[in-house]
């Protein structure tokens, strides 16, 4: 075993039991930095990650790189609420963890712990799981994925696309009012969805 897949078994370790907490996207992909996505920039563009491409919704906008993260997009806000994001992950072939896992620790992320209500159908051959939960957000975030404080009244609409290369996984958080008014851009996006 080299030192670098060492170390990397190591945080992956250390990301994936947080509490007894399973984290299913925290693993860092074997084979090192996953590039970002190309394209999708401007609104109406298309993006490409791991062996899929889809079409950035026009009323969404690039957000700043996270870590982890492959693309970051900001959500309008509705009225009265602030804006939403949608968070783009992939990890590599074989990465990223179980679909059921990622569902329930989707879940996991509300406070009450919400039974996820769940979708599934194809888009360009590829199956597509689609999630939706609502409830008081714990917004995880940092290295060990801590709760940055509860949000009350959030809505998380999440994608785990089974593409060419691997899961790709698509996360749109805000508050419900935001994710509401978002979702058949999210839908849009979904329905987009081709082989890259």
């Amino acid at each position: 075993m080299t030192i670098a897949r060492l170390v990397v078994s190591v945080l992956t370790g250390l990301l994936l039991s947080v509490e007894g907490t399973t984290f299913a996207q925290a693993p860092l992909p074997s084979h090192g930095q996953v590039e970002p996505p190309s394209g999708g920039l401007a609104p109406g563009e298309p993006a490409t990650t791991g062996g899929i491409t889809w079409t950035v919704p026009s009323s969404w906008t690039r957000g700043q790189g996270r870590p982890m993260r492959v693309a970051t997009y900001e959500v309008p806000a509705s009225k009265g609420v602030e804006a939403g994001e949608c968070a783009v992950f992939y990890f590599g072939r074989g990465q990223g963890g179980e679909l059921d896992a990622n569902v329930q620790r989707w879940a996991g992320q509300f406070k009450e712990k919400p039974t996820p209500k769940r979708g599934r159908r194809t888009v360009a051959g590829m199956p597509v799981t689609r999630v939706d939960v609502e409830g008081t957000y714990l917004n995880p975030g940092g290295g060990m994925m801590q709760s940055q404080g509860e949000k009350p009244g959030y809505r998380l609409l999440g994608a785990i696309v089974e593409g060419p290369e691997g899961n790709v996984f698509f996360k749109l958080t805000g508050p419900k009012a935001t994710v509401d008014a978002a979702e058949p851009a999210f839908d849009g996006l979904l329905a987009s969805l081709t082989h890259k």
